[in-house]
């Protein structure tokens, strides 16, 4: 070997240096790639051709790393509740005080949805597909074990300096977080034109963010004494008598 050829040639060594970062970055171009066709196209009109051509990859590595399309499907899904939760945990929930620990978790929800519009598609798509791909990960399920001993946490720190009522259950209250930031995207188009109303102009959108904030706080400061007086008069209304 020439002097000019061994300092052209890379090393053998070198090239093999090279190889775990080229694959994770391959791996993680596929992925982003997965997530945009996944998203735009759902599971049944995205095509494996079409992720490889958008990934700059080739057939034989995509099928490598993923499996197939469906176990790339259940990557993408398992990629996207990753950034969620992590964002979640980024919130640090455990070191606020319980009013404004809940308050931050119900405005990340809000924003986050507000600026994943993609990601709702794609979550839209699998409960058409009845979430039968998200049962195939646990990763998705033990992501959201931390985000549910936060709120519990939460709302039991709440409930014992006097701020929060005493009988709610965090899924149950992450769920009406939930729906509360994410119906008025996922039916966007349907709601402004059964209103004739742009449900995503900005002024909008921040009567929503203060509604969303005033229903859940509202609701979590409702204590028991205040309850029982609004639920008798709920009942009594019911049966067709004047509340009192």
């Amino acid at each position: 070997m020439t002097e000019t050829t061994a300092q052209t040639t890379p090393s053998r060594s070198s090239a093999r240096g090279r190889r775990p970062r080229d694959s994770a970055l391959t791996k993680e171009a596929i992925l982003r790639a997965a997530t945009f066709e996944f998203c735009h196209k759902g599971l049944g009109g995205a095509r494996v051709e079409a992720i490889a051509q958008r990934a700059k990859a080739n057939m034989r590595l995509l099928y490598a790393y993923f499996g197939d399309k469906n176990a790339l499907y259940v990557a993408v899904l398992e990629d996207v509740y990753s950034e969620i939760r992590a964002a979640e945990q980024q919130l640090k929930l455990d070191d606020l005080e319980p009013i404004a620990a809940m308050s931050e978790l119900i405005n990340f929800t809000f924003t986050f949805f507000g600026d994943h519009q993609n990601y709702i598609a794609l979550i839209n798509n699998e409960n058409l597909q009845r979430g039968r791909n998200m049962r195939k990960s646990r990763k998705i399920a033990e992501l959201t074990l931390p985000l549910v001993a936060s709120i519990e946490n939460v709302l039991r720190r709440g409930v014992a300096a006097g701020l929060f009522r005493g009988d709610v259950d965090p899924i149950q209250l992450y769920v009406s977080i939930t729906a509360m930031s994410y119906f008025h995207v996922s039916n966007r188009y349907t709601l402004s034109a059964m209103f004739d109303k742009d449900l995503g102009d900005s002024d909008w959108l921040a009567l929503r963010h203060e509604h969303a904030q005033d229903m859940i706080l509202t609701w979590l400061t409702t204590l028991k004494g205040e309850r029982k007086h609004w639920a008798a008069g709920s009942r009594a209304i019911g049966r067709g008598k004047p509340a009192r």
